[in-house]
Parts: C-alpha cells; sequence; structure tokens
C-alpha cells in the first residue's frame, strides 16, 4: 500500500509540472489552448513517446540507448530510398522499415551481450555515427518525397475525429508495454536485470537475452517512430540523424521518474515526461522563442532531469539508511 502510495505521489509531481506549464503558456498565448494546437502536441508527442518506449527500457536495465534517433531516421531514409527506385508497395515499405529498425536494435544488443563491449554508451554512440553514414548513403544525401505513398504517410499524419492516430497507437503501445512490464515474467526480468544483474544471474534469468530484447524492442519503437516522422514532414532527410531525439527521449523518461542506475521507471511516467517536452517546444514555437534560447532551455531542462534523478537516488538512499537504523 505504502508502495502504490509513493507511485501516485511520483506521478503527481510530474503531472503537476506538466499542468503548471499548460496553466503558463495559457496565459502566455491565447492560442495555446486551441483545439487545433492542442492536437498539434499530440502530433509532436508521438514522435518521441514511441522513442522513449525503448529508451525506457533501456534505462531500467541500467544502460542507455544513443541511437534511437539515428535509428529512427535510417529506417525512414530507408523506406525513402525503396521509394525512391520506384517500390511504392506501404505494407511492405513499413514492414521493411520495422525489420531494419529492430535489426539494428538487435545488433546494439548483441553488442553489449555477446561481445562484451564495456558500456552501452560505446556501441551505442559508435552505432548513431554509423547509422548517420547509411541514412546520407541510401538516400545520396538528397531529400526524398513520399509524394504518392499515402500509405506510408498515413501513419503520421492521419487523424479521426481530429484525433491524431498516430497518438492513438502510442496509447496502444504503451498500454502493451505497460501490461509487459507490470504483469508478466519478462518484465520482472528487465526490471530485475536493472536493480542488480548478479541477483539476475544468480536467479536463473539470462540477462543476456533480456538486454538484447530490450535494445531490440527499441530499435523497433525507433522505427516507428519514423514512419511517424514521415507522415508529419512528407520527407526523410539523412541529415536529422544528428537531430537531438535521443537526449529528449533521455529527459522524457527521467522526468518520468526512471533513473540511470536502472530498475526504476514506468509507461504512464514517460508518456508525462514526453508530453512536458512537446509542451515546451510548441510553446517556444508559439511565443517566437529564437533557436538559441530553445536549446539554452532544454538543455537546463534535461540537466534538471538528472539532477532530480541524482536527488531521487540520494534521498532514497538516506530513507534506506534510516529504515535500517531503526530496525
Amino acid at each position: 500500500m505504502k508502495a502504490i502510495k509513493n507511485r501516485l505521489m511520483d506521478y503527481a509531481g510530474t503531472f503537476g509540472a506538466l499542468l503548471i506549464l499548460c496553466i503558463i503558456l495559457s496565459f502566455a498565448s491565447k492560442n495555446f489552448l486551441r483545439v487545433d494546437n492542442i492536437m498539434s502536441i499530440l502530433k509532436q508527442t508521438s514522435f518521441n513517446a514511441l522513442v522513449s518506449t525503448g529508451m525506457l527500457l533501456c534505462l531500467i536495465t541500467a544502460g542507455i540507448e544513443l541511437s534511437v534517433g539515428a535509428n529512427a531516421t535510417f529506417c525512414a531514409c530507408l523506406a525513402g530510398a525503396l521509394v525512391k527506385a520506384g517500390f511504392i508497395n506501404s505494407p511492405v515499405l513499413m514492414l521493411i522499415a520495422i525489420v531494419g529498425g529492430g535489426i539494428i536494435g538487435f545488433i546494439n544488443g548483441t553488442l553489449l551481450t555477446r561481445l562484451h563491449l564495456p558500456h552501452p554508451f560505446v556501441s551505442t554512440l559508435g552505432m548513431k555515427n554509423v547509422l548517420w553514414g547509411l541514412a546520407l548513403i541510401v538516400t545520396s544525401s538528397q531529400m526524398i518525397s513520399f509524394s504518392g505513398v499515402d500509405g506510408v504517410m498515413w501513419l503520421g499524419s492521419a487523424t479521426i475525429g481530429g484525433f491524431p492516430v498516430s497518438f492513438i497507437v502510442v496509447i496502444i503501445i504503451y498500454i502493451i508495454m505497460h501490461i509487459l512490464l507490470t504483469q508478466t515474467a519478462l518484465g520482472r526480468s528487465i526490471y530485475c536485470a536493472g536493480g542488480n544483474m548478479e541477483a539476475t544471474r544468480l536467479s536463473g534469468i539470462n540477462s543476456a537475452n533480456v538486454l538484447t530484447f530490450c535494445y531490440t524492442v527499441s530499435g523497433v519503437m525507433a522505427a516507428l517512430a519514423g514512419i511517424v516522422s514521415i507522415g508529419r514532414s512528407g520527407i526523410c532527410n539523412g541529415a536529422n540523424a544528428v537531430q537531438p531525439y535521443d537526449t529528449d527521449a533521455i529527459a522524457a523518461c527521467i522526468i518520468g521518474g526512471a533513473s540511470f542506475s536502472g530498475g526504476k521507471g514506468t509507461m504512464l511516467g514517460t508518456m508525462f515526461g514526453a508530453l512536458i517536452i512537446a509542451v515546451l517546444r510548441n510553446g517556444f514555437t508559439l511565443l517566437s522563442v529564437s533557436s538559441a534560447v530553445q536549446n539554452l532551455v532544454l538543455g537546463l531542462v534535461i540537466i534538471g532531469a538528472v539532477l532530480l534523478d541524482v536527488t531521487r537516488e540520494r534521498m532514497g538512499a538516506k530513507a534506506r539508511r534510516l529504515a535500517a537504523v531503526k530496525n
């Protein structure tokens, strides 16, 4: 009961921050609360929310995935290269993009677990640069239009009653992932791997398979985000591989309660974190804030998220020490 209460308090803090931010922006801009602007925020949230899904799994295992943004861009460019070559079968294009993303994620997991690279920071940072180069190579460093390939663009551009289809997909995926993390043996293994890898090994759990699964899912989620990005812009562009998509995802997860030390994080908290990032970016646009100031503020948000993580860890450690002394 106490654990449930603490979890609700964590959600209350993140949701409260989102609510305060919305109230401030509603006073700062008369256009913020317009229905079309709210729907635009949900569309903007979809990309980061999908990328953050995979990032959360990696953070729970005390890892990190710095190639998610580049993977999303590469998968979009892979589909774009096929379109440029004259292949316009939308379902197959999306399937190829998703399989491609999953393979990249599987490689990241394999580099960590089978080839024993010291930390996923090394392998995924290297993979980010590899995917940046591949995205430029497959597109010949050109932007490719998806005009006439409506099936691929549908996920990121379609609406139902004005509500973005991409965000409906996000909600469905978040529900599925929430059930996976909280109601299945695999979900418990993921948290266990992040909390104590040695205890995970001694309990008979194949930690290598668990980690590989997490990075593979991260790749699949990145590919879905890449497909969503096609619908939003109508093009693919290999140069987008260097955009700070990975830092936005990290910030969303940490703001939502995840920790770099592993073993923590929830889908609902991550959703709130992704919404906070999207609302911030939307507010900057409405208020015509310069890109320099935007980068400054978002950088401070990321630093603040890390400080929040460190503070939570210190407070948790202090509470455990006090409990041990009382016992």
